[in-house]
């Protein structure tokens, strides 16, 4: 009863503000749109959109509001060298700021641990992200299927999950199972 309610009152609210409607839109459907504010911060944070902080591009650190070009670079350059960044506070040192000034993006922000020695696991792209070259080295991804996830990323936006790719894709059971290894959506 209670996600009959939540998803109600969120039909709801989207109804009662159509500029909210129309934002929740352009960041579902632009994976590079730069969020202006902490209620934009909320509102992708709501669509489930996540920056996995140690594999993140420049691009990606700029869309968060009130992080420079700077120090972007300064944080793409650490975990390029192989320097992880394990939670909030590591950010915070290498920004040299509080972490309360970034406590805001923390709901965006994914932490993961990649251990560099492991041959184990296969490196991990985000669909939303990943270009053509890099999404055809996917062994279980046939070019047909390629050609069909870039054109439904392109008209329909970002993959909030794999279950959303999924169900995109019409893709069957095993057909996702092959890809879970290959995705990340942080």
């Amino acid at each position: 009863m209670t996600n009959w309610f939540g998803a109600a009152v969120q039909v709801a609210r989207s109804l009662a503000n159509p500029r909210r409607a129309a934002l929740q839109a352009r960041i579902q459907q632009d994976p590079y749109y730069r969020l202006q504010s902490l209620t934009e911060v909320a509102i992708a944070a709501e669509l489930g959109v996540q920056l996995d902080v140690n594999r993140a591009s420049v691009d990606d650190w700029l869309r968060l509001p009130g992080l420079s070009i700077r120090q972007a670079r300064s944080l793409v350059e650490l975990t390029s060298s192989g320097v992880q960044l394990l939670c909030l506070a590591d950010m915070a040192a290498v920004l040299g700021v509080s972490g309360d000034r970034l406590r805001p993006l923390a709901p965006l922000l994914c932490f993961t641990y990649y251990d560099a020695d492991s041959d184990t696991q296969p490196p991990r792209l985000n669909p939303n992200r990943a270009s053509a070259t890099e999404l055809a080295r996917i062994p279980s991804l046939s070019p047909a299927l390629l050609e069909r996830l870039l054109a439904e990323r392109q008209q329909q936006g970002a993959f909030r999950s794999l279950g959303d790719l999924q169900q995109r894709l019409a893709l069957d059971a095993e057909q996702t199972a092959q890809l879970l290894h290959y995705f990340t959506f942080c």
